[in-house]
């Protein structure tokens, strides 16, 4: 009986190993570059011309977060982000702006957005939808990262890279929100001109977002937060 049983181990082994659930593959990472069809049409590129006299060149990528770059064209066409400020400036983290309020808990009067979340990673001069805890939050505020973080996948949606003027955005004023903060002058599509831009002037105030922003956290660890 007990050499039956010692017969049969081996055999038992291998059924355990063929029923094995199956590894789960990750799916590929979008490509850092925007694909040539997107990189061609001008209204994909976003230009942010700043009070500290730099210009910020943004590639927006439809192909990721198609409702999120639409929703900024719609506002930068509308003239809304004229005049705002980088209202939360986190040395080494990111930059925020976008909110008419410029306390981290304001938004357009269009409504918020649902969560368009992909595994592309954070690099430097990655550019994204800001958020409150809830994941379908985000309005018109953005960030853009000052450096590389591996903790923000899948939790922001990711609408652009800062393709030229890093250095304008290094030379954002810090704080939060900081004392003299650096306002974007003027806002304008690659199918715009500067000049027929609408004209820089910060948009009327919008109720306050439904849910407040929430307590920040310490600098290493923050994330991005507000509508």
């Amino acid at each position: 009986m007990f050499s039956k049983a010692l017969f049969a181990l081996p055999f038992l082994a291998l059924l355990l190993i063929a029923a094995k659930a199956p590894e789960v593959v990750a799916p590929p990472l979008p490509s850092i570059a925007a694909p040539a069809e997107i990189a061609a049409n001008p209204a994909n590129k976003l230009t942010l011309e700043l009070s500290n006299g730099g210009a910020v060149v943004i590639q927006m990528r439809p192909d990721l977060a198609p409702h999120h770059v639409e929703r900024v064209q719609i506002l930068v066409r509308q003239g809304f982000y004229n005049g705002l400020a980088f209202h939360r400036v986190i040395p080494g983290f990111m930059a925020q702006g976008g909110d008419p309020k410029g306390d981290g808990s304001g938004g357009s009067s269009l409504p918020d957005l649902k969560a368009e979340f992909t595994n592309m990673p954070y690099f430097r001069g990655t550019v994204a939808a800001a958020r409150t805890e809830q994941p379908d939050t985000a309005n018109s505020q953005f960030f853009i990262m000052y450096g590389p973080n591996m903790g923000l996948e899948t939790k922001y949606t990711v609408w652009g890279r800062v393709i030229a003027g890093m250095d304008a955005v290094d030379k954002i004023a810090v704080g939060e929100p900081p004392a003299q903060p650096t306002r974007i002058v003027r806002a304008y599509l690659g199918d715009m001109s500067a000049s027929a831009a609408p004209p820089a002037a910060p948009p009327a105030i919008p109720a306050p977002a439904p849910v407040p922003a929430p307590t920040l956290a310490p600098a290493p660890v923050a994330t991005p937060h507000g509508g």
